[in-house]
């Protein structure tokens, strides 16, 4: 009896580890599904060819999702790095062309306006 029980528990653990690996690629595309679709958030930054290869991809997953319902854990993992490696560099690329946060923008520039302190101290 005990044995079942290690032998059912092993079999649980790796049951979970399949449905929260599920679950991860799912609430990923939903989400980036979401945000493209919003013009205040995603969807208003992207160009339209980013945007539609953004959309592509997050179709493609969530149609594989549908027709794979029993895949083992590693697929999940494998279908949700592929849409990151696919997304990151249009994400990339739109943080770059953004800028520095505000915060970081504010931090330059103390920075600068110490540093110009601290030269206009020394000449005096």
């Amino acid at each position: 009896m005990v044995n079942d029980a290690e032998k059912f528990a092993e079999e649980d653990t790796k049951f979970k580890e399949c449905i929260d690996t599920r679950n991860e690629l799912e609430s990923y595309a939903y989400s980036l599904k979401n945000q493209i679709e919003e013009k205040e958030k995603l969807g208003g930054k992207l160009s339209s060819e980013d945007k539609e290869t953004m959309e592509k991809a997050v179709e493609e997953k969530t149609e594989w999702l549908e027709s794979h319902q029993a895949a083992d854990s590693e697929a999940f993992k494998a279908k949700k790095k592929e849409l990151e490696e696919i997304l990151q560099p249009i994400i990339s690329k739109l943080y770059e062309s953004a800028g520095p946060p505000p915060v970081a923008k504010r931090i330059q520039q103390k920075k600068m306006s110490c540093r110009h302190r601290s030269a206009t101290a020394v000449i005096l």
